[in-house]
């Protein structure tokens, strides 16, 4: 469960933002878009390879 202290004659938009920005780091939202639908692990290795591929060419470009 979130906690977020709110402080004595503190905005409540500012509270909302503390609390959306502890939610986000929670990962609850990247987890559920994750488990909407099955990847084969072929498929997951496959764009995992692209990406540090595509990594590997940036960090290459960039010396």
């Amino acid at each position: 469960m979130i906690v977020v202290p709110i402080k004595e004659g503190e905005n409540i938009e500012k509270a909302l933002k503390k609390f959306k920005r502890k939610f986000e780091k929670t990962g609850v939202v990247k987890e559920l878009r994750n488990r909407q639908c099955y990847d084969k692990p072929s498929v997951t290795n496959r764009i995992a390879k692209q990406h540090a591929i595509y990594v590997q060419h940036l960090q290459d470009n960039a010396e």
